[in-house]
């Protein structure tokens, strides 16, 4: 379990401070938590190869209501791509299930479009809510970059059926202008599926803060209309959350 501390290292760049310790990880996995590593099945790699990827979360309970939560999901940089994030989650599910548990959910920042492709698109789930500033990230809560993320729930009771990225289809609430950075959202829109568009390449801070600000505006707005963010298209090197309205 030291393993999967360097797991996060690797994945994220994160701080000594930030990782969540072995230590948490043990007390998981004896009372009810589900702590999944990641290695290669490569033989010539030996018995010893360390951890390339790790899968961690806990029961959460509500109103009477229990799921799993997953908390953490990470691969090495160089296993981006390959499959693991999903037989890691597949796994997961699994163990979910043979504890009674019949849903899970998670969190991802909604400016990352490729893990969005993994939560949507490859693993059938949907994002319910958005959160302003779920985390603070930095020192000082006031000068950080806004940690904005949505919620993913996942039906573990239907099968898993992983669908390729369909074409943009339906009124546009969200898309870039010819500047790259995004126009005024448009709010005022019913219709049964709606389209935000996330950018793909990675974006300076100015910009990145103009997305996050826009992509914040237009999901709160409409998942709080009754819609729900189920699928990711694509059209060459645009991509563009699908909002469905009442599912």
């Amino acid at each position: 379990m030291r393993e999967l501390e360097d797991v996060q290292i690797h994945a994220w760049g994160y701080a000594e401070r930030e990782v969540l310790p072995a230590t948490m990880f043990r007390i998981s996995a004896a009372t009810g938590g589900i702590v999944l590593a990641a290695y290669p099945s490569d033989a010539a790699e030996g018995p010893d190869a360390p951890a390339l990827g790790l899968a961690y979360g806990f029961p959460a309970l509500r109103s009477g209501e229990m799921w799993h939560h997953s908390h953490l999901l990470a691969t090495h940089p160089d296993w981006r791509g390959t499959g693991m994030a999903v037989a890691l989650k597949l796994a997961q599910r699994q163990r979910a299930l043979e504890q009674g548990l019949k849903r899970m959910t998670w969190t991802f920042d909604p400016l990352v479009a490729r893990n969005a492709r993994l939560n949507l698109g490859k693993l059938g789930a949907r994002a319910v809510s958005y959160h302003s500033d779920w985390y603070a990230l930095g020192e000082d809560r006031q000068t950080a970059f806004p940690a904005d993320r949505l919620m993913i729930e996942w039906d573990l009771t239907q099968p898993h059926a992983p669908r390729p990225a369909p074409a943009p289809k339906g009124q546009v609430a969200l898309q870039a202008g010819p500047d790259g950075l995004p126009t005024a959202a448009n709010l005022d829109l019913h219709g049964p599926q709606l389209l935000a568009e996330v950018p793909t390449p990675e974006l300076e801070t100015p910009a990145k803060m103009a997305w996050r600000l826009a992509l914040r505006e237009a999901l709160s707005h409409y998942l709080g209309r009754g819609y729900a963010v189920t699928d990711l298209a694509r059209e060459g090197q645009r991509a563009f959350y699908v909002l469905t309205k009442g599912i």
